[in-house]
């Protein structure tokens, strides 16, 4: 067995004892992780997405850190400042919350397209520059957004060359009838206490892990598929704007972790085809006719129009 895949075991043993369904969100943020991709997820209010990403980082034995995006947030109040200490006299440098492991952000579609900014080309880069000194982010560092999509006011939408730092963009509906039921009696039986879960999982684990899927053998004709994959969405009906070459790199990583999580350590066509979706369908413009529950399905049809190479 796999490093990666001990690691996602027993987070997902972990966090189903307090997560209603999500099965596959676990597994998407858990190959994120390992891929050192980021996650974008779309929801409702109340649909679990800050508990879920919550108790996926205390399971870590990682820091962590949440932020509230709001519109009069300023980029330092992100990535930190230096300030004139009263005792000294002297410049105090004051890091912000990104310098930390899992990164919550909140309602990223909040924040000033400024403050955006300085978030993405923290994700881009892996450290930040603050009055000149650049600083490295920790390692592994992860950042895990949120945002209503149905809000109208007082917002500011990610533009596509900022969705197209995720790797993931999930999508968290309200549960069904059994599942809400169930979710209401475990609350009950925590007498209205949120959980709380000790970590599980080591960083020496996580770093063992992600050193793993760096191993994780991809043949050629699999990379070849992979563009083409790519390449299929800029000519496909229905499509205005297709892939970018950073989605090919996020597939191609992605992949290789789900493999180590599912025990191998070689990709298949099946790895590449299982995420090609989530990875695929948050970074295509798409004709107007097109409503937003049959994306998905239209990138599926783009999918299965490219023959795998076995």
């Amino acid at each position: 067995m796999t490093t990666s895949r001990r690691l996602y075991d027993k987070l997902v043993n972990r966090l189903q004892e307090f997560i209603i369904g999500h099965a596959n969100d676990i597994l998407l943020i858990t190959i994120a992780l390992l891929s050192r991709g980021h996650v974008i997820i779309e929801g409702l209010p109340g649909t679990g997405k800050t508990l879920m990403i919550k108790l996926f980082a205390a399971s870590l034995g990682l820091d962590f850190k949440r932020i509230q995006m709001s519109p009069d947030m300023l980029p330092t109040d992100i990535i930190g400042a230096k300030i004139l200490d009263p005792k000294t006299g002297e410049l105090r440098l004051v890091l912000g919350p990104i310098h930390t492991n899992i990164f919550l952000v909140d309602e990223i579609n909040r924040a000033s397209p400024k403050t955006q900014s300085a978030l993405l080309e923290a994700m881009q880069e892996g450290y930040v520059n603050i009055e000149g000194e650049e600083i490295r982010l920790p390692y592994p560092f992860m950042v895990i957004a949120t945002l209503n999509p149905y809000e109208r006011e007082g917002i500011f939408p990610l533009p596509l060359a900022s969705t197209d730092r995720f790797m993931f963009s999930l999508a968290f509906r309200f549960p069904d009838r059994d599942q809400e039921l169930e979710i209401l009696r475990r609350d009950h039986m925590r007498g209205g206490e949120d959980p709380v879960i000790e970590p599980i999982v080591s960083e020496e684990e996580v770093l063992a892990a992600i050193d793993e899927v760096k191993r994780v053998r991809v043949e050629e004709p699999l990379i070849e598929y992979i563009v083409d994959l790519i390449r299929a969405t800029r000519t496909a009906k229905g499509v205005t704007l297709g892939a970018s070459t950073r989605a090919g790199i996020h597939l191609l990583r992605a992949s290789k972790a789900l493999a180590a999580v599912n025990g191998r350590n070689y990709v298949i066509p099946d790895d590449i085809k299982h995420l090609a979706p989530k990875v695929l369908v948050h970074r295509l413009v798409f004709d107007e006719e097109y409503p937003r529950n049959t994306k998905e399905e239209l990138v599926r049809t783009i999918i299965e129009s490219v023959k795998p190479p076995w």
